[in-house]
């Protein structure tokens, strides 16, 4: 009884592990927090400036644009 309940826990693991370990969707944000503690181009999961502000506050860190998300736009301005 004592192996079947190991064996049971053991599958139970791996399911949630390989269900946990799936990849991420490739998304970039227009945001990243940048400094000492995060590097550059940092922290770049931020959708807008403010919230990316208010998590860098207190930290020593600031926000600048994701530079892999505004070289992937398009220049429509010169066309």
């Amino acid at each position: 009884m004592r192996i079947l309940v190991v064996a049971l826990a053991a599958v139970s693991a791996f399911g949630t592990a390989s269900a946990v370990s799936s990849p991420a969707a490739a998304r970039e944000f227009p945001y990243c927090m940048q400094g000492k503690d995060a590097g550059y181009p940092g922290d770049c999961q931020y959708r807008n400036y403010a919230e990316c502000k208010a998590t860098a506050s207190g930290r020593g860190e600031d926000c600048a644009i994701n530079p892999r998300f505004a070289y992937s736009q398009p220049n429509r301005a010169w066309r």
